[in-house]
């Protein structure tokens, strides 16, 4: 047995650990239908759920448990399916299941009954983590300024717009605009090595537009056109 799955390597360890407690080699494979050739055999039986965890530093193993049948196989096989017993009761022991008298489970294997015990042997699949990749360079923090700027919304000839709503494009600030058409906009990031304009969304008057401005810009304003019709 090679251990490449672990479902092979829990196997191939449990085989390891009964050779030593029985004091001989515990061959994987079912009961034998022939004649007993006392010795024990060992048979993984089904693959049972377990409970599984969940944790923030990276993928969890999948938890599942495996039972084996470990049979005895002739008078003589007594003595070592008994000194497994004591063995896998000690505190370094294996976990036990007392129900392997089933007499569905003899007929299904095709032998006549036999004394056997389950063994539960806990099994987890574990998938490769990538590890994040190594910070080369020094981490660099740049604080982003918070600007305040004011404009003003008109229509044609000058003339201002009281009442539009001027909000940020994503960003939750927004404000409307005074009887004398003017705004106040507070508190838009602002990167100082990387300047660049703040788009702006003017809504009111039967319009929905946008403007990119220069928040640096002493002199907003922000020419509405009526809509064609």
């Amino acid at each position: 047995m090679t251990g490449g799955g672990p479902i092979e390597a829990a196997t191939a360890e449990l085989a390891r650990w009964l050779a030593g407690a029985a004091g001989d080699a515990v061959p994987v494979g079912p009961p034998a239908p022939g004649p007993a050739a006392d010795g024990l055999t060992l048979w993984p039986l089904e693959l049972r759920p377990a409970r599984q965890t969940r944790g923030s530093g990276g993928p969890e193993p999948y938890r599942l448990i495996v039972r084996y049948l470990l049979a005895a196989d002739g008078p003589k096989a007594l003595a070592k399916l008994d000194r497994v017993l004591v063995e896998a009761t000690s505190p370094s022991g294996h976990t036990l299941v007392l129900e392997a008298g089933d007499p569905a489970l003899w007929v299904a294997l095709g032998v006549p009954p036999r004394p056997a015990l389950l063994i539960d042997v806990p099994v987890q699949v574990t998938h490769p983590h990538e590890p994040a990749p190594p910070v080369l360079r020094p981490l660099r923090l740049r604080q982003l300024e918070m600007l305040t700027f004011d404009g003003r919304v008109v229509g044609p000839a000058d003339q201002p717009l009281a009442a539009m709503r001027v909000e940020v494009v994503g960003q939750p600030y927004a404000t409307r605009t005074d009887p004398a058409g003017r705004f106040r906009v507070v508190g838009v990031p602002h990167d100082p090595e990387q300047p660049g304009p703040v788009r702006l969304r003017l809504t009111g008057r039967g319009q929905v537009l946008t403007a990119e401005v220069d928040p640096t810009d002493p002199d907003i304003v922000i020419v509405c056109a009526p809509p064609t019709r």
